[in-house]
């Protein structure tokens, strides 16, 4: 946590006489902050949510309209949208310092204070008393939601011990242990998976956060707490482990729905940002290869994600976490990284059998439906490879003559790629393949490429074609001309026929 500045002011009266006080700063609530800070934003023209890709047009302006009419909100989508990412920014529209009554566990505002220790101790100590601060992370609690959860975790419950201490009657307010969501006061309260959460303890948020009160132990006790409350949820689990009760709904202002990203180049940029893709040196481990990744290989990747959300095998309802490329992408980078080593290569660039090889990251990350079930999450992983090769290879090559490499396995060229060989010796392999390489110009490759960017793209090409069934692949053979299916023999004429035929 940042210490704030010693020119901060210290007590209650150095607050009054202060730049604070006198913009009204520290008279703001939570979300007249939020609202005010997003607006100077808003004007300069500043990037709200730096790193968040593919909402700008959807999701944001959506927060934007909530958090300037100062509705609490939920985000409402299926696994791995970002949601948990989005709500843990909005600490940066908050003041970097806020000041509070030192010592309180609520963080009283000193010009509004709540508790009764904050009211008595500023109205013994006046303006000599003593004042911290909270910088803009410290004000935000987040809260995962499981079925466990109390009431007393939430709001707070009666502590006997601290009642037994001061010699105080147990039904006092000092009395109280508060919970997360008091201790949120002047802050955001973040709820992940909110269904999960008990309706008994729904119920106490709603009451606590539109009257401003509630019941601890059979005593009542009134907090009109200043905070911002955010929730997220999936609409998964609205059947499948809880629902959000219908009074709480109610009062939650606004209900944003959140989605995967609409386009390939909005999921690559993620997943770019987001995956372990450097690794040169910095593990101590000594000196790492540099590692490649393709454009043409992010996009297979990529890809995959896009086929697995459309596949009528994998359950729509679960979804497919953005997680699935970004685990792909990393463990392909593993295995292209272990080849590397293996060979005493200076540089790891990823294969196309690479992401064959990263099925583990695949097969956890999708829930199948019945059909799917009955082919195997392996099987249906290869299928959506395969799938996901065809379309960008279509994207490169549209319109490509490739006849002469087609030509050149029909004559009886075959070629077994092994997932280890080094790229001097694939490359020398592709290379007795008419017409191969060339074109891999297409996918931007120049003659100075290095051999492992160009095995590896002569490899994608085989593999296109093999995707949309010019070629076969075995383990037996690799890659052969493809099987076709010759036409049925027309069957022999008998006699009679014959004999109607020369009739006619």
């Amino acid at each position: 946590m940042p210490r704030p500045s010693l020119e901060l002011p210290r007590t209650l009266g150095d607050l009054r006489a202060s730049e604070f006080t006198a913009n009204h700063l520290a008279r703001r609530s939570v979300k007249e902050e939020l609202r005010s800070n997003l607006i100077a934003k808003l004007r300069s023209g500043e990037k709200l949510f730096p790193g968040i890709v593919g909402y700008e047009d959807t999701v944001v302006p959506q927060v934007t309209n909530a958090l300037l009419s100062r509705h609490n909100f939920i985000l409402l989508g299926l696994r791995g949208q970002a949601k948990t990412r989005l709500i843990r920014m909005l600490t940066t529209l908050l003041d970097p310092w806020t000041p509070f009554v030192a010592g309180c566990e609520i963080h009283d505002n000193p010009y509004a204070p709540l508790c009764r220790r904050c009211k008595v101790l500023i109205g013994e100590e006046g303006d000599a008393t003593p004042i911290a601060w909270l910088a803009a992370d410290d004000r935000y609690v987040e809260k995962l939601a499981t079925p466990d959860v109390t009431i007393a975790d939430m709001i707070g419950d009666i502590d006997p011990i601290k009642a037994a201490r001061r010699g105080q009657d147990i039904s006092d307010e000092l009395t109280v242990h508060y919970g997360l969501l008091p201790r949120a006061n002047r802050g955001i309260f973040a709820i992940n998976e909110l269904p999960d959460l008990a309706g008994k303890i729904q119920v106490g948020l709603f009451n606590i956060m539109q009257e401003g009160d509630v019941q601890i132990k059979g005593y009542p006790v009134r907090l009109p707490l200043d905070v911002l409350l955010v929730f997220t949820a999936n609409p998964e689990d609205y059947t499948a482990r809880g629902k959000i009760i219908t009074p709480l709904k109610d009062r939650i202002g606004s209900e944003i729905r959140t989605h995967y990203p609409a386009t390939i180049e909005h999921g690559i940029e993620i997943t770019r940002s987001e995956a372990w893709i450097d690794r040169a040196g910095g593990d101590g481990a000594g000196a790492a290869v540099a590692v490649r990744l393709p454009s043409y290989i992010a996009e297979v990747i990529e890809q995959l994600a896009f086929s697995a959300r459309d596949d009528k095998r994998v359950d729509k309802r679960s979804g497919v976490s953005q997680r699935l490329p970004i685990s792909v992408t990393e463990n392909v980078i593993s295995n292209a990284e272990r080849r590397a080593l293996q060979n005493g290569e200076d540089t790891a660039v990823p294969r196309v059998l690479d992401i064959y090889a990263a099925l583990p990251a695949i097969t956890g990350k999708i829930e199948l439906e019945y059909e799917g079930e009955l082919k195997g999450g392996d099987t249906v992983g290869r299928e959506l490879i395969r799938a996901a090769v065809g379309k960008v290879f279509d994207r490169y090559f549209e319109g490509v003559n490739m006849q002469p490499i087609v030509q050149w396995f029909d004559l009886g060229g075959s070629l077994k790629l092994g997932a280890d060989v080094d790229s001097a010796g694939l490359l020398v392999q592709l290379m007795s393949i008419q017409g191969l390489m060339e074109k891999t110009r297409a996918l931007g490759l120049t003659a100075n490429e290095p051999d492992p960017v160009r095995a590896s793209a002569g490899e994608f090409i085989l593999e296109g074609l093999y995707a949309h069934k010019r070629l076969s692949r075995s383990e037996e053979r690799g890659f052969a001309a493809e099987e076709r299916k010759r036409p049925a023999p027309e069957p022999e004429e008998t006699p009679r026929q014959r004999q109607r035929r020369q009739f006619n």
